[in-house]
């Protein structure tokens, strides 16, 4: 049975703009008893990397929060913090990139929560049926929320071929030390150039896998816990991420978190992809490039296998942007994921989402 996916094209009528199809998709596509008085619901997006200026704007933010406010809901924008060091690293960070970036409460009409606590490590494990993971770490204040509404910006990835909903969910539904699970096989590295011995890393390891040696931190991937901290609370940048998870494993863990995510949120969730402003890499870029082809739409959805299956497809019959990092497979109908990262096999996200029953890849594209 084919999945329903709506979809409103980025062409308007003069008196109905795209932030009017935001209402009439989340209308079409939400699913009954979705929105209950006082019920809190997570928007779940992407507040930019600083120096990104392509993320989903605010405007758009905002009237989904309209939305759910005027069927009775009470909704918060929300995020998790970076496993990597940087300006969304923290809570404190992450907030006010959020707010230099336009998602302050005044201006998008809700408050701003960032899901897995102030160093990214509040989390509620819940157990999934996969075959990599028996529990994920899901974001404290996503998996307490009554209800998800899914935010994507469809973009290039280059682990997973494209980013967009199943990522939104799978990296950005969990905590550090779930994402440091899918992105490395062993625990995080010291680079000794780099630490000066401060000692904050060992002060902080709840594991005592960390000392000093010769004036410098070692960590004992032995008594290594996992969770990530440590490269958060460096302040120098010295603990850093093993990065040696090959693409596909890495798009099945990634399939088994957004799984997890969703695991209390049955008849609860909605998924939305941005077919605007599509660069080659994701938000979490600290830069954006020229999108690979031109805005397409919105697309919206309860199965978020099929709403991704639904973007490729999109992505795929539209033209490519020569001027763009895309320098092959720019026809229409030709492949523009494999144009870009031609080494990755997007479609394994996908196919394995499919097969530990995230949802469902056949589906029925719905004009509104």
């Amino acid at each position: 049975m084919k999945s329903p996916v709506y979809f409103s094209d980025v062409r308007t009528k003069e008196k109905v703009s795209l932030l009017d199809q935001i209402d009439h998709l989340m209308e079409a596509a939400s699913p009954e008893n979705f929105l209950e008085p006082s019920h809190l619901v997570a928007v779940k997006l992407h507040f930019g990397e600083p120096g990104n200026s392509t993320y989903i704007r605010p405007i758009f933010a905002a009237r989904i929060v309209s939305y759910i406010q005027e069927h009775g809901g009470k909704p918060f924008l929300t995020d998790t913090n970076t496993l990597y060091a940087g300006g969304r690293s923290d809570s404190v960070s992450h907030l006010a990139t959020a707010v230099a970036h336009g998602f302050a409460p005044a201006s998008v009409g809700a408050p701003v929560i960032i899901a897995d606590g102030l160093l990214g490590n509040a989390c509620v494990r819940v157990p999934v049926k996969g075959k990599l993971f028996d529990e994920i770490a899901v974001a404290h204040d996503i998996y307490h929320a009554d209800g998800l509404v899914s935010v994507a910006h469809f973009t290039g990835h280059g682990l997973t071929g494209f980013a967009a909903t199943i990522k939104n969910l799978g990296m950005g539904g969990v905590s550090r030390e779930a994402k440091l699970s899918q992105h490395s096989s062993l625990g995080p590295k010291i680079v000794r150039k780099r630490c000066r011995g401060c000692g904050t890393c060992i002060e902080k390891c709840a594991f005592d896998a960390l000392s000093m040696v010769d004036g410098k931190a070692r960590i004992d991937l032995g008594r290594c816990g996992g969770c990530g901290l440590c490269i958060a609370v460096c302040p120098h940048g010295a603990v850093q991420v093993r990065w040696n998870e090959k693409a596909p494993v890495f798009q099945k863990k990634l399939a088994e978190h957004a799984l997890g995510v969703l695991g209390n949120k049955q008849g609860k969730a909605l998924f939305l992809n941005f077919l605007l402003d599509m660069t080659p890499s994701c938000d979490c870029l600290g830069a954006s490039d020229v999108p690979i082809v031109d805005d397409i739409g919105i697309l919206a959805s309860t199965d978020p296998v099929a709403v991704d299956q639904a973007a490729v497809d999109l992505v795929t019959e539209a033209q490519g942007n020569p001027t763009s990092r895309l320098k092959s497979h720019c026809a229409p109908g030709e492949d523009k994921i494999r144009g870009l990262y031609p080494d990755i096999d997007w479609e394994v996200q996908l196919e394995y989402a499919e097969e530990i029953g995230l949802g469902n890849r056949a589906y029925e594209l719905i004009p509104v």
